[in-house]
């Protein structure tokens, strides 16, 4: 079973879904409608993982762009290489390409649709 949970606050959540599913291939567990038909709240899994998201509040600014290291998630995946080049095909911004890290990893970070930094990587506990 699944204990932690990361959640994420979007501009557009249904486009940041579609993205996700493209780029970083997540794919879509559960995705909750508001009476007006946007997203409430949706479940992408990727593996065993699983994110939460939503729409940014009404009243929050836009959202502040991370610095290239400020990392928001990490995600292991199997063939790191191949993940990489599937989220920049998808037009996903690297701002760290793939490289070896001196604990065995090899590990890439990339910026999503709303300037969220994510990291993948090889290494697994």
């Amino acid at each position: 079973m699944r204990t932690v949970y990361p959640v994420l606050r979007y501009t557009d959540p249904r486009s940041a879904i579609e993205w996700l599913r493209a780029a970083f291939g997540f794919t879509a567990h559960a995705v909750h409608e508001a009476p007006d038909g946007t997203v409430a709240h949706a479940e992408l899994v990727f593996g065993t993982g699983m994110i939460m998201l939503g729409p940014r509040p009404a009243a929050a600014s836009a959202p502040v762009r991370a610095a290239d290291d400020d990392y928001v998630v990490y995600v292991a995946v199997d063939d790191l290489d191949a993940h990489h080049d599937r989220a920049r095909a998808a037009g996903a911004e690297i701002v760290r390409p793939p490289f070896d890290t001196d604990y065995g990893s090899r590990d890439y970070a990339a910026r999503d649709l709303d300037g969220n930094v994510w990291s993948f990587g090889t290494y697994r506990i």
